[in-house]
Order: structure tokens, then sequence, then C-alpha cells
């Protein structure tokens, strides 16, 4: 199989999140060109040198979540303190991780693609 049909069966179980994962990967692609998009089990990994961010569907949804999303995870040198940041944790010193909520094609907007650049290149310097 390939990427796009892997990434397909990943979103089978809530289909209305797919175009919410393509708006994400198409504009990573777009931007990146050495990106490698690897689709596991409970995640899409989006990789240069290392992983920089990854794509998943939440598992245990928390109270007042949207019934339809995808979780983008970041990883950056510091902490993002934006309402946008579902979850943030710091499991190296210095290494933070981001969870944010994306339910709607639109909210890859200026400041997640900023966090994504971030992101990219925090990665490449580890």
């Amino acid at each position: 199989m390939d990427e796009y049909t892997d990434a397909l069966m990943f979103f089978d179980r809530l289909p209305g999140t797919f175009p919410l994962y393509e708006a994400v990967r198409g504009w990573i692609c777009s931007e990146f060109d050495d990106v490698k998009v690897r689709v596991q089990k409970s995640q899409i990994s989006f990789n240069n040198r290392h992983l920089f961010t990854c794509v998943s569907l939440p598992v245990r949804k928390k109270k007042g979540w949207p019934e339809v999303c995808i979780i983008l995870t970041l990883g950056l040198g510091h902490k993002i303190e934006d309402p946008r940041v579902a979850v943030a944790t710091e499991p190296y010193p210095g290494r933070w991780t981001h969870h944010v909520l994306i339910q709607s094609p639109d909210e890859i907007d200026g400041q997640i693609k900023e966090w994504l650049r971030e992101a990219y290149h925090f990665s490449m310097n580890k």
C-alpha cells in the first residue's frame, strides 16, 4: 500500500477527520521538501532528520473537546502559552511537547504554520 491509502485507513473510524489531516499534510509537504511521512498505528509522523510533528486521533476525548478533530503534536524548545494548546508537557529539559486540537482546515493558519516551522527547525538542530 502507499502512504495515501495507509492514511485513509488510519482515519477510517472517524472519516470526517481525513480532510483535517490532508490540510496539515498538504501545507507541510509544500513548505518543506525533505519531509518523510510515516503512517503508524497510533499516529502519522512527519520527519526531517528527526520527528518534528505528528497527527493523531483523540483516543480519550476530554470534556469540551470537539466531536470531530485531530491532534497536532509539535516539539519545541520552549513552552507555548496559547489557548489553542490543549496540553503541553516537558518530557526532557528544554523539550516541550504541545498538543493542539484542529477541527477545521481553516485552523491551519499563520500561527500554526509558524509553530510547524519552528518545530521543523528545532528538530533539525537536535
